[in-house]
């Protein structure tokens, strides 16, 4: 058996753009100062005249990419999610939301992976700030595969777009051969009838090792991937509501605002089940290795199991 192949999605968001980078003439990327830590570094090297450092000052090169979007380039500006969603969020509401213009943002170091930079760079709010903006679409990708596709998904879709990218490095689970990304479908990973378990990002890998676990316990869980979480796929939410009776979220975000807040909301108005979040449980992160602290903090497949345990005993 060959090994599990583990890649950083941010890692994929530099190479996704560059790959990207000859069909689209247009694209351009900009950066806060952070281009080594965001990877499009790597874009820089590529196409240095395409590339624009806006120093340390991530509402102005909001304001930038807004600028050039009206220009009729195609902007990726990148930092990570605590800025870009959180430092510039009244400009990318109204420079970018507003307008509705083509500008795309690539926020890496999201979630409580970010690890050792601790709980002013954890940015666990960020899909809560976006999903508010009319218009936006917000996709967080669960590894490399989805990563490079969500790229070349937010190119090709006219208007703003939000997309989450990780530090850490994560399991790569969908095979690049055969996977297709479909902005606001979710992906079906396994089948079920006891239980549904709703997740994304770097939690979905997670969500498949719970499943299979318990599997081998006598208990069916389906597995859905929503990688596209605004607009979000209410059909395949409200299928798997009626036909398992129950869900599971799970999510590196905080349970107020996010996936868990989406699939709540689609379920309660089209078919009430019981819904049980995991995510950031409203609080703060705090420095430590980023695998500790996602066990720490319940983003887990035990914590996964456990949830769905209890709630197939409360059905």
């Amino acid at each position: 058996m060959s090994d599990v192949i583990k890649k950083a999605t941010r890692e994929s968001y530099g190479e996704a753009l560059v790959a990207m980078a000859e069909k689209y003439p247009n694209l351009v990327v900009l950066d806060a100062d952070l281009a080594a830590a965001t990877k499009t570094g790597t874009f820089k090297k590529a196409y240095p005249d395409r590339f624009y450092d806006c120093g340390i000052a991530e509402a102005n090169m909001m304001g930038v990419a807004a600028g050039l979007a009206a220009a009729g380039m195609i902007p990726f500006a990148s930092s990570f999610a605590m800025f870009a969603a959180g430092r510039a969020f009244e400009i990318v509401r109204n420079s970018i939301g507003y307008p509705h213009l083509n500008v795309k943002i690539g926020a890496t170091h999201a979630g409580i992976s970010v690890g050792e930079d601790g709980a002013t760079h954890q940015c666990c709010e960020d899909i809560a700030l976006m999903r508010t903006i009319p218009g936006m679409t917000v996709i967080n990708p669960s590894d490399d595969t989805e990563a490079k596709a969500a790229v070349a998904a937010a190119l090709a879709h006219d208007g703003p777009v939000y997309c989450r990218f990780g530090r850490l490095a994560v399991p790569v689970i969908n095979d690049p051969a055969t996977y297709k990304f479909e902005l606001g479908k979710g992906v079906q990973l396994r089948d079920g009838s006891d239980i549904t378990i709703v997740a994304t990002g770097l939690m979905v890998n997670e969500a498949v090792i719970a499943a299979d676990t318990l599997a081998g316990e006598g208990i069916s869980a389906r597995v859905i991937n929503i990688h596209t979480i605004k607009p979000l796929d209410k059909e395949i939410i409200v299928k798997a509501a009626k036909e398992t009776g129950s869900i599971v979220t799970a999510e590196e975000h905080s349970i107020i605002g996010g996936l868990g807040s989406a699939v709540a909301e689609a379920v309660c108005e089209a078919c009430p089940v019981p819904v049980r979040r995991i995510g950031v449980n409203d609080t703060f992160g705090h420095s430590g290795p980023a695998v500790d602290l996602l066990k720490q903090f319940g983003l887990s497949a035990e914590h996964i199991a456990e949830a769905v345990r209890e709630a197939v005993k409360a059905k």
